[in-house]
């Protein structure tokens, strides 16, 4: 009965490390192959331990079983008298050396490799922010700077539990990571407030993003799609609403995509100079309202004090207008309220400011302009 047990398990076990369709389901608990050749190596590697440790375990625990077994007091087994075996000893410090150099040879080539992120196609600045994630195509044309914010697009309804959960909750966003196949794109990550970590396991890319200090890592990707990916860090309480998303596309589709951002980008720097209508100007700031502040402070302004103050009849958002300025842009330190200048563009900040100043009954009347915020922003340059 043990014999045919044992067997079982032996040849079960044979079937799952040599990915046997009887234990395909297997795959989805296990590490993913990617679409980068390090990710593949990573993969590789992590099989090759995975395996070691198996048969390791096999071994160690097949000799203790057998010693029970064959050993037992009831078959008459008399204890051994011996204290020690310089031979055996020998055996059991000199294999695990060998076991473990082994090991480090691949592992050493491929975190080499990882760690290479020069010689780039593509430099993306990848800024942590609570709770969203930045990115900007570097460039030196302040006029067509592509830079965006990816914030979470799942529903709040859905977050609630008021409607059922989509097939992507909590891993969707507005804006998506776009970048080219077959480019080499190097990631320059680091964070505006606390310490983030940006991971994308299909690219075997996890880096943590700390404030003050910027990492390097890069990927190759060499398969159209969508790549979905998460903060990794722990860095407060809207942790799990900061997923990332990567789409992958042929360069002709990236190229067109990339022209209409910097037309975009050059359309912001255009009208910041322009003077905006107030109904313009409460449009666009609903949006971005409802985009970057409505998660702290409410859709109806209310706000959850004391961490998050109202906006309603009290406080900044009726007292005097530079304040108000001054802690949208350069935020506060030692609360919650972070600083949007670097997140958002002149005619954004303007926009808001004049919302949150003339929304739900404030009707301050003030109607801010972004060139003046440019002037803040610039020093009047």
């Amino acid at each position: 009965m043990i014999r045919a047990k044992s067997s079982q398990w032996i040849t079960g076990l044979f079937l799952l490390l040599s990915g046997h369709a009887a234990f395909a389901g297997w795959g989805d608990l296990n590490m993913t192959r990617g679409v980068t050749e390090i990710s593949r190596e990573v993969y590789d590697l992590h099989m090759i331990i995975f395996g070691v440790c198996v048969l390791i375990g096999i071994v160690v625990f097949g000799v203790m079983i057998v010693s029970m077994l064959m050993h037992r007091k009831s078959l008459g087994a008399k204890p051994a008298t011996f204290h020690e075996n310089t031979r055996l000893e020998y055996l059991w410090t000199i294999i695990p050396i060998v076991i473990l150099i082994g090991l480090a040879v691949p592992a050493t080539g491929t975190l080499r490799a990882m760690y290479d992120a020069g010689e780039s196609d593509l430099d993306i600045e990848v800024r942590g922010l609570q709770w969203k994630w930045q990115y900007t195509y570097l460039n030196e044309d302040p006029t067509r700077e592509v830079k965006f914010v990816s914030n979470l697009l799942t529903p709040a309804t859905e977050i609630n539990n008021q409607a059922d959960k989509g097939q992507f909750y909590l891993l969707e966003v507005d804006e998506p990571l776009v970048i080219p196949v077959n480019k080499r794109i190097r990631f320059l990550i680091t964070s505006e407030d606390v310490i983030h970590a940006w991971w994308v396991p299909a690219f075997a890319v996890k880096k943590d993003a700390v404030p003050g200090f910027v990492h390097e890592s890069w990927a190759i990707v060499e398969e159209p799609g969508v790549y979905r990916g998460q903060c990794a860090e722990l860095c407060g309480k809207d942790h799990g609403f900061m997923p990332i998303v990567v789409h992958a596309v042929e360069q002709s589709e990236y190229e067109t995509w990339l022209a209409g951002k910097q037309e975009e980008a050059r359309l912001v720097y255009e009208t910041v100079g322009k003077e905006w209508t107030k109904d313009e100007l409460m449009a666009t700031g609903e949006d971005v309202y409802a985009r970057v502040c409505q998660t702290c402070h409410q859709a109806n302004g209310q706000g959850i004090p004391p961490a998050f103050p109202s906006l309603v009849g009290t406080g900044l958002s009726v007292g005097p207008i530079d304040a108000h300025i001054d802690i949208v842009v350069n935020g506060k330190a030692g609360t919650a309220m972070q600083a949007f200048g670097s997140q958002l563009n002149p005619a954004e900040l303007a926009a808001v400011i004049t919302y949150e100043r003339n929304a739900w009954g404030n009707d301050t009347g003030d109607v801010l302009q972004p060139s003046r915020v440019n002037e803040m922003l610039t020093g009047g340059q």
